[in-house]
């Protein structure tokens, strides 16, 4: 991930409306676009609930505080709050740092004593807390002593390697709590390399720390941080804790997804509370329960964190699934037991021939229309489409091949017909773009429409290229994603269907009539 300085001003915001008591923007004077991003903030960010934290070192080894230039650069950012990386396994002060233990302790209590001076909240990340300790438990408790004699208001302790289990980090927090009194405040800090980091971070909470850090949408080095959304939802929904201002995590949902737009990482899917897939249901025996009572396969009200229920139907649905679908969809099928037969029958024929609605909603609300209509939306008419694949040996990057596509489209529309070619760096983006050169004559809406994604899959793949090929097409208009999908014998008949599935619900949904 590198986030520009822009994307940095667009995040906090969200941040500080979810409703974190701090946001640490970044490492000025160690790193220009973070110096930058703290300039702008002074002027371009009003924080509600938020503080902003810079981030950056104690004090070198050998070097009087006041001479060192990065701890100037945290002074110079203006932030009212700054977070200190200290080392606090007497391994990584010897070896790494090449210094004595006293001058490890030296840097602690000189950094932090001197930023409090100077009017500064100090919250030091106490870095690879707990094999220190492990290894030393003398010297991690003097690290975290020597700051709070400073004057930090916070000592956080980091799973820097994230090697650490639930049981362990309970020992290790509870024996420091027990060192040093139950004034001073604790925090955790949670890498998830062994997929324990929320776990950890519930532990640390249980054993006595009362702050965390993490990342929404768990982003981080490696395997990355604790998720904090899961973490702030575990504390207010399992352990009754009031943590956010404003009801903040009834918008956690919207706010996870806002964030993974602007960092151009997809959401994931299977994310717990926030995830497309957190409350997703399928198969016979869960619709059957869910339309009794969703709480008998829910282990919170999806709304809770801003998320929502959904149905899956596949071949494995009965009519009880496509009922409550059909519902969330906005369709009454309470009584309708044939068109819930057929429905059913044609979803299980479908999937049988490679067709898959899990993932396509859009697709499969189409097919419920044309079951209670006997019709789809006739917005067009296509008379035929073809592409051509050009391909120029040694005009390519690297002396290699260059390949381009060319496609055209006849098709009918608002009483006119259309003939359009489109070129692309494929024969699917060709067709995109002739299908699109053609509508937005007639449709304008279509405009707005993006293609966000593609996904291909062989379905039998002993047939080599003589295989059945699945396409799912994830598409957007800026307000709404939508999912469609398209099987045939190769991939350009099946991205064909699938992107004009798109373009139909997309039209749909937009409020158009065919014309």
């Amino acid at each position: 991930m590198n986030l520009t300085v822009a994307d940095k001003l667009a995040i906090a915001p969200l941040l500080d409306e979810l409703g974190v008591g701090f946001i640490e923007g970044g490492w000025p004077g160690a790193i220009p676009k973070d110096t930058e991003f703290f300039r702008r903030a002074r002027t371009e960010l009003i924080l509600k609930n938020a503080v902003l934290a810079a981030f950056g070192s104690t004090r070198k080894a050998g070097v009087a505080v006041a001479d060192d230039p990065q701890v100037r650069a945290l002074l110079d950012s203006e932030a009212a709050v700054l977070t200190l990386v200290a080392k606090s396994d007497v391994r990584h002060v010897e070896r790494a740092l090449k210094t004595s233990r006293a001058e490890g302790l030296a840097m602690i209590t000189d950094t932090v004593r001197f930023l409090v001076a100077e009017g500064r909240r100090v919250i030091l990340d106490a870095e690879h807390f707990f094999d220190g300790y492990r290894f030393d438990p003398v010297f991690a408790t003097d690290a975290a002593r020597a700051a709070f004699d400073a004057g930090a208001e916070v000592v956080t302790l980091c799973d820097t390697n994230g090697g650490m289990l639930p049981d362990r980090v309970t020992d290790v927090v509870g024996a420091l709590r027990a060192a040093l009194g139950e004034g001073p405040r604790l925090g955790m800090h949670a890498h998830n390399d062994t997929g324990c980091a929320v776990a950890n971070s519930l532990a640390a909470v249980d054993a006595g720390a009362s702050h965390v850090q993490g990342c929404v949408n768990g982003y981080g080095e490696r395997t990355g941080n604790a998720d904090l959304v899961a973490i702030v939802a575990n504390l207010e929904l399992k352990l009754g804790m009031d943590l956010l201002a404003d009801g903040g995590l009834r918008e956690s949902t919207r706010i996870a997804h806002a964030i993974a737009e602007i960092t151009n990482i997809a959401p994931f899917q299977r994310q717990p509370y926030v995830g497309a897939s957190a409350f997703a249901h399928k198969g016979g025996l869960h619709a059957a329960a869910i339309k009794v009572d969703p709480d008998l396969y829910q282990h919170i009200d999806p709304k809770a964190v801003g998320n929502d229920m959904r149905m899956l139907v596949s071949d494995m649905a009965g009519r009880a699934a496509v009922e409550l679908k059909g519902r969330e969809l906005g369709f009454d099928l309470t009584g309708q037991a044939e068109l819930l037969t057929r429905v059913t029958n044609r979803v299980k024929e479908s999937e049988a021939g490679g067709y898959t609605y899990d993932a396509a909603d859009a697709s499969f609300e189409l097919l419920l229309r044309e079951e209670l209509t006997g019709e789809r939306p006739a917005y067009f008419e296509v008379e035929s489409w073809r592409t051509i694949v050009e391909t120029q040996p040694g005009q390519g990057q690297g002396r290699g091949a260059l390949a381009s596509a060319e496609a055209t489209v006849k098709l009918r529309a608002g009483g006119e017909r259309f003939v359009s070619t489109g070129e692309g760096n494929g024969p699917v983006n060709a067709l995109d773009q002739a299908l699109r050169l053609a509508l937005t004559r007639i449709y304008p809406e279509i405009d707005r429409f993006e293609l966000t994604d593609f996904k291909v899959r062989i379905l039998d793949t002993e047939q080599g290229t003589d295989s059945t090929t699945r396409v799912l097409v994830v598409t957007t208009d800026g307000e709404r994603t939508w999912s469609t999908v398209g099987v045939g014998p190769n991939i350009i008949e099946a991205s064909w269907e699938a992107l004009l599935d798109a373009h139909v619900f997309g039209l749909l949904h937009a409020g158009v009539e065919p014309r």
